[in-house]
């Protein structure tokens, strides 16, 4: 799905920000890390503090209703507007809790991250997001 240069370019990235939206389509936009394996995307939930006691973030209360997202990560070169460039994937995303897949997830994240080596989110869930369209635009190069 992603060309060389797309992969390339999201995998200099260190933030992207992903984008949600509820059962009415209402948007819910915010700034995360990610790590990109063949054609998925993944994004963990972390032991920052976000949420009240037993009430699932809204990412992923919209997940759960309307598993259509999106993810943008952008190089801004305010001195030159010809660097600007942007890579965007859409696809469904699931909600990883265990097995495999959420293992594999956590080590990638925790090998980019090394914030993540230190927290304890072996436990926390994953969301993988299923890269079924790639639009992309500008210098991918920066």
């Amino acid at each position: 799905m992603l060309s060389d240069f797309e992969r390339d370019f999201l995998i200099r990235r260190r933030l992207a920000h992903l984008a949600t939206a509820d059962a009415d389509g209402f948007p819910h936009v915010l700034p995360v890390c990610f790590t990109i394996d063949n054609n998925n995307i993944f994004v963990t939930i972390d032991e920052k503090p976000k949420q009240l006691p037993r009430r699932p973030l809204k990412r992923l209360r919209n997940i759960a209703e309307n598993p259509h997202v999106a993810l943008v990560a952008d190089h801004y070169d305010d001195a030159e507007w010809s660097r600007l460039g942007w890579v965007m994937v859409r696809g469904r995303a699931d909600i990883l809790v265990g097995g495999a897949e959420h293992t594999r997830a956590k080590g990638l994240l925790a090998k980019r991250y090394l914030q993540y080596q230190s927290m304890a989110i072996e436990r926390l869930p994953v969301i993988a997001l299923r890269i079924a369209v790639v639009t992309s635009w500008g210098d991918l190069t920066g």
